[in-house]
């Protein structure tokens, strides 16, 4: 009898999920898409969702994080900040056990972790509503946000604020010009084809973006070529113009503090979109959960929360605040990248650029 009371009681100190009842729940409001609710009861079961190099300083993480923790707070979600290459590594090394949920990354390594079979098929809500090359046909990847090639341009600096890739030829930009060199960092291979897209090129054709950048480097404009992001040197007033990513010109203006000091320019010939994507994890441990984080993510909540965090939105559509707009307004000559074929020109880009830029 003492022990059938121990029992009794020890099952009453169970979380009611574990004794298979569900205690009552209510979204404020209607479902953000058909069936979330119903998913949102089987991702309680699971109770946690494992999200892979979604650092929360990044594209705003933060804030979906505190936003999903919110509308869901029976479902738990921790994350790590490993970086692009290392994520699908990682996923990689633990296919047998897998630890993650979801994985994020640029979009060209999605293509690899497809490639390499550790992720799953998955559509969420707004899958088919991407331009191709922004997914995955069977949902292995589908891009989240972009960021954008803009000339970043420290008015201090620069009395004429350029417009276009034309513009940046002009003597007056005479040792001005930084941006990352293709060989070593993302950034600098779409910084070629966008070059490659403002001079009647594209993906297909990067002729016109090599021998662009070679004029640009003949003529002296540019003052250097760097490594690495040099996001802190622009902060310091040490670059008049960088070719780089729209995001970073708007958080060096909007938050830390260089202010009206900055003019972010999409160029007016042409620039492109970087996709970045996010996946199911194949096998993860917690995959309601998962696919409720990637619902949330592609739901006009999530995109426009990635908005307030300076990266444009990839499901097209996406109503943002005027405040927002105004920092990222439209700009229809942005081309979205084949992050396919651009993977598949690295070798070519490298090797071109080299020699065009470097003799």
């Amino acid at each position: 009898m003492i022990q059938r009371r121990h029992l009794i009681q020890a099952a009453a100190a169970l979380p009611l999920g574990l004794l298979g009842v569900a205690p009552a729940f209510a979204f404020d409001g209607a479902e953000l898409y058909a069936g979330e609710r119903a998913l949102y009861e089987e991702a309680r079961k699971e109770g946690l969702v494992v999200s892979f190099d979604t650092g929360p300083e990044w594209a705003n993480w933060k804030a979906l994080f505190a936003n999903f923790k919110k509308r869901y707070p029976d479902v738990e979600l921790t994350y790590n900040d490993l970086g692009s290459a290392a994520t699908v590594v990682a996923l990689e090394k633990t296919r047998r056990r897998p630890q993650a949920d979801t994985a994020y990354y640029f979009a060209a390594s999605a293509v690899d972790a497809a490639a390499k079979d550790v992720v799953a098929p998955y559509k969420p809500q707004g899958f088919d509503t991407l331009p191709s090359v922004f997914r995955e046909a069977d949902g292995r990847w589908f891009t989240i946000h972009t960021l954008n090639i803009a000339f970043l341009v420290n008015k201090k600096l620069v009395k004429n604020v350029p417009q276009s890739w034309a513009d940046l030829l002009k003597p007056e930009y005479k040792n001005t010009v930084v941006y990352l060199d293709p060989r070593t960092a993302g950034v600098g291979q779409v910084v070629v084809f966008a070059a490659a897209y403002g001079n009647g090129g594209s993906v297909d054709d990067i002729k016109p973006g090599i021998d662009y950048l070679r004029q640009l480097h003949t003529s002296g404009n540019v003052q250097r070529v760097e490594g690495t992001t040099p996001y802190a040197k622009f902060l310091k007033g040490e670059i008049p113009i960088w070719i780089g990513y729209e995001n970073d010109g708007l958080k060096a203006k909007h938050v830390d503090g260089m202010g009206d000091a900055v003019e972010v320019v999409i160029p007016r010939e042409a620039s492109v979109a970087a996709p970045y994507a996010i996946s199911l994890v194949k096998n993860g441990p917690n995959p309601n959960a998962g696919k409720l984080w990637l619902n949330y993510i592609m739901s006009p909540a999530g995109q426009g929360l990635f908005a307030q965090g300076f990266v444009r939105p990839a499901v097209p559509g996406t109503v943002l605040p005027a405040d927002v707009q105004a920092k990222m307004p439209p700009a229809p000559q942005i081309r979205p990248l084949d992050v396919v074929k651009a993977s598949a020109r690295k070798a070519d880009v490298d090797r071109q650029w080299a020699e065009a830029a470097l003799k």
